[in-house]
């Protein structure tokens, strides 16, 4: 189809599509053994089969050549719904989850730094790697398949669309390295005595294993109602608020165009600012209590889904194959580093029930923070370890390294600077490194009192 054929009808059979491969994913996700031990989301499923008969494969399934241009909405959609919600109170972190705070910067900052700097004096001088190639390390694992679309985003509108296939490649690998790694280190885990509850995959709750809930069980909501319909629906406000930050993001966008032509500001980043901005006028005018964090998280949620599909199937596989050797060291080195990370600095720095923690942020920082949870159920199925209340804490510091990096880290690399990101995010890991070991004299001596 060509650009110029693009009509609401054509959107509505790519929906269509789209929606057709979900209900198949989520149906082989439910029924079929190899997946569900293999924990793949549904949404990768849809989109690997998208792109396996899709216009880039077997052209059978007639998309729109707009498919990969809805990443790039869909990932304003989940930054506006972040800025709508999270609570960024840095100051709540107490001393108890500091260790599990620092571990989580270093991760995401030494992906950051460690895949820049092996492109750089590795990778582009040898195999000719162009400077981008540095930075799917973080945007595919730490990042997941959300940052994998903010930087592809960022390169397509900067006229590289390649970037967009290679990130994507990279977050489906991650997810892939991130439960086999990360059952593999549950089953090591159980046989050193470092995971105390190991369940072992027999005992995963079946429902994280299909996919599928209970229906005997109480089912929780997708979202709260805060008004009567008889004024509007709340799933409207709801949607309409996040509608409003996109739009009001474009039409800045447009604004900051008209203003510095030479700049190409990330329209994501944007929405999360207009997000920031729309709550504190709600909270001005004492109305942020119409805004329902479920519902909002349902909505993310569901663009995250849409967005897995749109990025999976609009891989270019000849754009892969191209880097394909640099893509390989690139996922090695990762590989290395958060086993190096997990095995061998969690259990100092992190201290009781050091090894659930680093299990489930192994899952998230080769994949998903779903595929944390998945893992951590694995090793802890009763969650006595209080992971995911500490997560919640321990990860505000990661938001502003996250989100500096998604939004900062293309433009200098675009604007010739990517030695800029090694200097900035290896400053960074460095600052985590040092928090680090201070918790790791703090964790010495506490035991040192105690016996």
């Amino acid at each position: 189809m060509e650009p110029t054929d693009f009509s609401p009808y054509a959107l509505l059979v790519d929906a269509g599509l789209i929606g057709i491969l979900l209900v198949i994913g989520t149906i082989l996700r439910a029924k079929v053994r190899v997946i569900q031990t293999m924990m793949i989301p549904a949404g990768v499923i849809a989109g690997a089969l998208g792109l396996i008969f899709g216009p880039n494969v077997l052209g059978w399934l007639p998309f729109s050549d707009q498919l990969g241009t809805y990443t790039s909405l869909l990932i304003v959609l989940v930054f506006a719904c972040l800025a709508l919600t999270s609570d960024f109170n840095v100051l709540k972190i107490g001393r108890s989850i500091a260790g599990f705070a620092s571990y989580g910067v270093l991760i995401y900052a030494a992906q950051t730094a460690i895949g820049m700097g092996l492109v750089l004096m590795l990778l582009g001088p040898l195999l000719g790697a162009p400077d981008h190639i540095g930075l799917l390390l973080f945007a595919g694992w730490a990042g997941g398949f959300g940052s994998a679309a903010a930087i592809g985003t960022v390169f397509a509108d900067s006229g590289d669309p390649s970037v967009q296939s290679l990130a994507f490649t990279a977050a489906t690998v991650g997810l892939l390295v991130g439960v086999v790694g990360g059952i593999i280190q549950a089953k090591f885990g159980a046989s050193k005595g470092y995971a105390r509850e190991f369940a072992g995959l027999k005992r995963v709750p079946k429902d994280l294993l299909t996919g599928v809930l209970d229906q005997n069980d109480e089912q929780p909501s997708i979202g709260t109602h805060k008004f009567s319909g008889s004024a509007i629906e709340s799933l409207t406000f709801q949607a309409g608020l996040v509608a409003a930050v996109s739009a009001g993001a474009y039409g800045t966008n447009v604004i900051l165009g008209g203003l510095v032509p030479s700049v190409a500001f990330p329209l994501f980043s944007i929405a999360f600012l207009v997000g920031l901005v729309l709550r504190g006028l709600l909270g001005i005018t004492k109305t942020t209590r119409f805004i329902d964090k479920d519902t909002q998280s349902s909505i993310s949620g569901t663009s995250t889904d849409i967005l897995m599909v749109c990025g999976i199937a609009s891989v270019v596989p000849s754009f892969v194959a191209d880097q394909w050797l640099s893509l390989v060291i690139l996922f090695a080195v990762g590989l290395a580093l958060c086993l190096f990370l997990g095995l061998w600095v969690a259990p100092r720095v992190m201290g009781e029930g050091w090894f659930e923690r680093q299990l489930f942020t192994w899952g998230w920082a080769t994949g998903a923070v779903a595929t944390g949870i998945a893992l951590l159920r694995i090793v802890d199925p009763k969650l006595k370890s209080r992971t995911l209340e500490d997560f919640s804490l321990a990860y505000l510091p990661v938001i502003p390294v996250e989100v500096t990096a998604v939004t900062f880290a293309p433009l200098l690399v675009i604007a010739g600077a990517s030695w800029a990101v090694v200097g900035i995010w290896g400053v960074i890991t460095v600052a985590a490194i040092v928090g680090a070991l201070v918790i790791i004299i703090a964790n010495r001596r506490a035991r040192a009192l105690v016996t």
